[in-house]
């Protein structure tokens, strides 16, 4: 298994293929959110605030990949499951093509060459999708577990999607964390704060 940048959400027709820019691949998130996980997991002090500087604190690849076994217990199994179900998919969608009775037999040949070749593309990027989602949601557990109040990071789009997808775990969880995202401007920079209703 591994990691790799491979686009955006690929449009798969019988015509060519496009990407949707809006659907970006969950691997420009990665980093980011393993960064906030390191900077978050630490003893804290009562009313104390601290600071974490990213720069320079990217990890390679493989290193990240290491991490995310150790946060999430069952990766392997999770990652196995998303591939297993992605992979079933395309294969459908593989066979279907040529049952496509709005086409005529060079646009469904078209069509599941497509498909085909962009069959490793959507497989990395489940891949990248089932990582990120396990490195959230052990983040969302850290801010639970020790009631981290709220997180503030510039105003990014990278950290807003991370904040969002943290919000949206605490939200679907047994007993839900309600939290609120706001955007502000201090000393002339804006930056976003995940505020976290902890109980």
């Amino acid at each position: 298994m591994q990691i790799k940048y491979v686009g955006p959400k690929a449009i798969i027709s019988h015509t060519g293929i496009s990407f949707d820019n809006n659907k970006e691949d969950k691997y420009v998130y990665l980093h980011i959110v393993y960064q906030l996980y390191q900077a978050l997991n630490h003893d804290y002090i009562e009313d104390k605030e601290y600071v974490y500087d990213a720069l320079n604190k990217r990890v390679d690849n493989e290193t990240l990949i290491d991490e995310a076994h150790k946060l999430c217990s069952n990766l392997e199994e999770k990652i196995e499951a998303s591939v297993n179900k992605i992979t079933q998919e395309i294969d459908l969608m593989i066979e279907r093509a040529q049952t496509k009775t709005t086409l005529d037999q060079e646009s469904k040949d078209v069509l599941e060459k497509n498909l085909k070749m962009m069959k490793s593309y959507r497989i990395q990027r489940r891949i990248n999708k089932t990582i990120y989602y396990c490195l959230v949601e052990a983040l969302a557990e850290l801010c639970k577990r020790d009631h981290i109040d709220y997180i503030i990071a510039p105003m990014f789009q990278k950290f807003q999607h991370v904040f969002h997808s943290v919000q949206g775990v605490l939200n679907r969880q047994k007993h839900p964390v309600n939290s609120e995202i706001e955007i502000y401007e201090e000393e002339g920079k804006l930056l976003a704060k995940l505020d976290i209703k902890n109980q």
